[in-house]
C-alpha cells in the first residue's frame, strides 16, 4: 500500500486528491498547520475525514517537516499548501512568499536530508505567466504580476535547481483556474454562485463585483488532482500545463450562471471599482497539449458543467429538493 502525504489537505485540491487517493487504494495522510483544532469542513463534505490520518504540520518550520517525513516515510508528497488568495497577497506579501516559497523549500531540503526515495508533487500557477494572449506552453516565459505569482514562480525555480542537482523526483503543475463546490466563498467564481442563488432565493438582490472583462481557462478541480497524480505515476518527473484549453471570460461566467437560475445578471451586478486588484491579468488561456499526449489526461467538464455542478451544490443547502427546483 502506498502512502502519500498531503500538506494543505483541509483545501478544496487537498480534499479532492484525498478521496482520489483513497479509491486508489492508497494510505493517506493529511497535513495542517494545527490539526486538533481544524475543522477539515471539506474532508467532512466528501465523508473521508475519518479515513485519513491527520496531522500537524508547518512546512515553513523545517524542523517540523523533516521530522514528519522521517517519521510517515510516504511514497509520495503533495505539496498544496499556502495561502492561495491572489488578491489577498497584495495585502500580505510576506505570508504569501514564506508559505509558498519557503514552505516548498523546506520539503525539498527535508526530502534531499531524509534520504527516501520520496516523489514531490508542487502545484504551481498560470498566474505565473501574467497575460497570456497567446496560449502559455510549458516553454512560456514567466511574468509574474502579483506577489502569490512572484511566490509560485520563485518555488518552480527552486523544484526545478533540485530536480537538476540533487536528482530528485520532483515536478510542478501549473494549474490553470479549476473550480468545485469546494471553492471558498472569498474566490470570485464561489462569490458569484452564492450569490445568484441568494438572488434567486430572495435572500439578496445585488452583487458587486470588479472586472468583469477578465477572461480565464476555468477546469474542473476533481479533474485537475486526477492530473497530479498522473504526473507522479511517470517514468520521470515533468513540468506540464494542466488546462482546459478554453478560455471564458468573468461575463460569459456569470451570464450562465444567472441564466441556469432564469435570472437577468444585468438587473443585479454592480461593477465596484474598489474591487480591481492593483495589477490584474486580462487573459488567462492554457496550453495542455503535452499532458494531453504524454499523461493521456484531458479535462473532461466545461464551463456549463462546473456552473450547474456548483450550483446545484448550493441549493442542496437550501432545498429539500434542488433538483426539481433546479428544473423548473
Amino acid at each position: 500500500m502506498k502512502k502519500a502525504l498531503i500538506c494543505g489537505v483541509s483545501g478544496q485540491d487537498g480534499s479532492y486528491l484525498a478521496k482520489f487517493l483513497l479509491n486508489q487504494g492508497y494510505r493517506v495522510f493529511g497535513a495542517s498547520r494545527d490539526a486538533q483544532t481544524s475543522s477539515f469542513i471539506n474532508l467532512k463534505k466528501l465523508n473521508i475525514k475519518d479515513e485519513i490520518g491527520l496531522i500537524s504540520l508547518n512546512i515553513t518550520d523545517f524542523s517540523n517537516t523533516i521530522e514528519c517525513i522521517n517519521k510517515i516515510k510516504p511514497d509520495e508528497i503533495y505539496n498544496l499548501a499556502g495561502q492561495s488568495s491572489v488578491r489577498l497577497s497584495f495585502e500580505q506579501p510576506h505570508e504569501t512568499h514564506e508559505s509558498i516559497s519557503t514552505g516548498n523549500l523546506n520539503l525539498l531540503e527535508a526530502i534531499r536530508f531524509s534520504n527516501l526515495p520520496v516523489k514531490l508533487f508542487n502545484a504551481g500557477s498560470s498566474e505565473c505567466f501574467g497575460d497570456t494572449r497567446i496560449p502559455a506552453n510549458e516553454s512560456t516565459i514567466f511574468h509574474p504580476r502579483s506577489p502569490y505569482a512572484i511566490a509560485k514562480a520563485t518555488a518552480f525555480w527552486q523544484l526545478d535547481n533540485y530536480r537538476e542537482a540533487y536528482n530528485l523526483y520532483a515536478c510542478t503543475g501549473i494549474l490553470f483556474n479549476h473550480e468545485s463546490p469546494l471553492r471558498p466563498d472569498h474566490f470570485v467564481t464561489k462569490k458569484i454562485i452564492s450569490a445568484a442563488c441568494k438572488i434567486s432565493q430572495n435572500k439578496a438582490r445585488n452583487l458587486s463585483l470588479g472586472n468583469i472583462n477578465i477572461e480565464r481557462d476555468w477546469g474542473w478541480a476533481p479533474d485537475y488532482v486526477e492530473a497530479m497524480w498522473l504526473m507522479m505515476q511517470q517514468d520521470q518527473p515533468k513540468d506540464y500545463i494542466i488546462a482546459t484549453g478554453q478560455s471564458h471570460t468573468l461575463k460569459e461566467f456569470i451570464t450562465i450562471a444567472f441564466k441556469t437560475l432564469n435570472l437577468h445578471w444585468e438587473e443585479h451586478v454592480e461593477i465596484d471599482e474598489v474591487l480591481r486588484r492593483p495589477t490584474d491579468l486580462q487573459i488567462g488561456r492554457g496550453d495542455p497539449a503535452k499532458a494531453n499526449a504524454e499523461l493521456k489526461w484531458k479535462a473532461k467538464f466545461g464551463l456549463n458543467d462546473i456552473i450547474e455542478n456548483m450550483i446545484e451544490d448550493e441549493l442542496v443547502s437550501s432545498f429539500s429538493n434542488p433538483g426539481s427546483y433546479l428544473n423548473s
